[in-house]
């Protein structure tokens, strides 16, 4: 896991995307390995740490091929 410092109006969501590259299923383990993060509110206090997880889970896709 790693610490990240949150900046001037971040969201958890934002926090996400800048660090991991997706919110997709992130957003809820970041919020997991926070506990009281989401009481913040919407807005995150500049300078609050955030835990992040090290690996991002992948989303799986079930797709259906037409053609076979």
């Amino acid at each position: 896991m790693r610490t990240v410092t949150a900046q001037q109006g971040d969201t958890v969501d934002l926090i996400c995307h800048r660090h991991l590259r997706q919110t997709q299923g992130v957003t809820e383990t970041v919020l997991k390995l926070n506990p009281g993060l989401a009481d913040m509110g919407p807005i995150i206090p500049m300078g609050t740490s955030v835990v992040l997880p090290e690996e991002t889970p992948q989303p799986t896709t079930n797709t259906i091929n037409l053609w076979d």
